[in-house]
């Protein structure tokens, strides 16, 4: 009983996105220094060469109508123009009725305030299109007390799609060793309402800091560290905060992370990382152990990150990398 409750509730939660008055929010992504443009649109070009990153996500799978989100992206630093160029594609499709796309193009400019640090800015430019399949939606109307939904609902198909641009924009300082950054999203709160009147997409605040400290002191640049980063986040009335540490020995990846709501005893998931990364090509596979009372229900949450850093031949001018996990 309390699974099918479960279920009518986020099935009904879906179902408010569509009134005027509702708040939505962004689909979440574990790793996300593994999708860096969907991160920060400062992160554009901060390879130099040429990369291809690619996410898959799966919430709560164990729920009948899973919340699954994919993105792809590609980016490159471009030196006629001064700046990275990126394009960022996601879609999210929450219980098989509400799905979102939306392409992006991101363009940063990159400028060194000292020997040791430099600072990134970048601005994003967003077309989306979020549209519901009425057909997969149960209504009120449709439940027997006994054989559960069986009637043909009298409710009439309303909406269907909406298509809005959206703008972004972030800052990322950086140096050698330690990295900050601060992305606002959706500075115009697009309205994404798929019926008459208007729901606007709150701003989404970001903030995000760390650090590579090497384990073997001796060694300026070596293989093996600890990257301490915490991530703060709001989105209208939700707050949220991760504390994690990565641990780097040679080519394999480890992390664990704990999600929490701030200002709140409410706990979402214990996080769990496992990676490979090489000059070419990097993978990581996370598992959200949630540990909010919906534990018994949802499965977790599984998510899989790829990234192909392509090679360039070297420019004459010194190009300042940074220097943060890549899961």
């Amino acid at each position: 009983m309390k699974r099918q409750i479960l279920v009518i509730g986020v099935l009904l939660g879906m179902i408010v996105t569509l009134i005027p008055e509702a708040k939505a929010q962004d689909p979440e992504f574990t790793q996300f220094y593994a999708n860096p443009l969907y991160l920060n649109p400062a992160f554009a070009g901060t390879a130099r060469c040429p990369r291809l990153v690619m996410n898959y996500r799966n919430q709560w799978p164990a729920l009948s109508g899973t919340f699954v989100t994919t993105s792809a992206s590609y980016d490159q630093h471009v030196e006629t123009i001064s700046g990275g160029l990126g394009l960022l594609v996601t879609n999210d499709r929450a219980g098989r009725t509400l799905n979102t796309t939306t392409v992006s193009g991101i363009y940063s400019y990159q400028q060194a305030i000292s020997r040791t640090f430099s600072l990134k800015a970048g601005f994003q430019a967003t077309y989306f299109q979020k549209s519901v399949d009425w057909s997969q939606l149960q209504f009120g109307d449709q439940i027997d007390p006994r054989k559960g939904f069986i009637y043909e609902t009298q409710d009439i198909p309303r909406g269907g799609a909406i298509n809005n641009v959206d703008f972004s924009a972030g800052l990322l300082g950086f140096s050698e060793r330690f990295y900050a950054g601060v992305a606002v999203h959706h500075l115009n709160e697009p309205n994404e309402s798929l019926v008459v009147g208007e729901s606007k997409l709150p701003m989404k605040w970001t903030g995000h800091a760390g650090a590579v400290i090497p384990i073997d002191r001796r060694s300026r640049y070596s293989e093996s560290n600890i990257s301490p980063n915490i991530l703060y986040r709001r989105q209208g009335e939700f707050q949220q905060l991760n504390l994690g540490l990565y641990v780097n020995k040679g080519p394999i990846v480890g992390g664990v992370w704990y999600r929490a709501l701030f200002f709140s005893d409410y706990r979402d998931a214990f996080i769990v990382l496992v990676g490979i990364q090489t000059d070419v090509i990097r993978f990581g596979y996370s598992y959200d152990v949630t540990v909010s009372e919906l534990t018994p229900a949802t499965g977790g949450s599984h998510e899989i990150s790829m990234t192909i850093q392509f090679d360039c031949r070297p420019k004459r001018r010194k190009f300042r990398t940074i220097s943060c996990p890549s899961f």
